[in-house]
């Protein structure tokens, strides 16, 4: 049997995954996971590695690394993405991904798509000097061009049909709860500058 392919993806598997899950629901249920750790000034970094999916553990292919830094201007190295930048990556990768998936299960080819993201921020709300401004972004902007073989109105849809289903954008948007727990211990030896 020949693979159909569309967008890149193979539609039959596409189609019975979703199949698969509309029969077993508890498939659907995935836990990813990252471990980071400080490196030095305002750098850390983050492996990736395990998961859990299909109702079972899994490992990615390599464990992947991820650094995250600041501007020097900000005090940092600046050796990577700082972690709002990685926030504006993830969501712009997670909305790109739902839209190929879901033109691809519409049977839409989609030639390009290009979007930018920008989010405003006012340190003011990090730095603790003002309790009026938010430590996080005060609003994202997003700019999305999208070519496919669809008449515009039916691509507009599509990228509103995604907004809605696009894990990341959803965190960001409606916000998520986050269970957080400290293990602290004081030092044994001082640190020298």
């Amino acid at each position: 049997m020949e693979k159909t392919m569309l967008n890149g993806l193979n539609v039959e598997v596409l189609t019975d995954t979703v199949n698969a899950i509309k029969q077993q629901p508890e498939i659907a249920e995935f836990e990813f996971r990252a471990n980071n750790q400080w490196v030095a000034g305002l750098e850390s970094g983050t492996t990736i590695d395990g998961f859990y999916g299909l109702c079972e553990e899994h490992r990615h292919s390599g464990p992947f690394w991820l650094v995250a830094d600041h501007p020097t201007m900000l005090q940092g190295s600046d050796k990577a993405p700082n972690p709002l930048e990685y926030l504006l990556h993830a969501m712009a990768g997670c909305l790109a991904t739902v839209v190929m998936a879901h033109a691809t299960a519409r049977g839409i080819r989609i030639d390009a798509i290009e979007t930018n993201y920008s989010g405003k921020i006012d340190l003011r709300g990090f730095l603790g000097l003002s309790d009026e401004v938010r430590p996080g972004f005060e609003s994202i902007a997003v700019e999305m061009r999208i070519k496919g073989d669809a008449d515009a109105e039916t691509l507009r849809e599509l990228v509103a049909f995604a907004k809605s289903r696009s894990p990341a954008f959803d965190v960001v948007t409606n916000g998520v709860p986050v269970g957080f727990q400290v293990a602290a211990e004081r030092s044994s030896e001082r640190q020298v500058a």
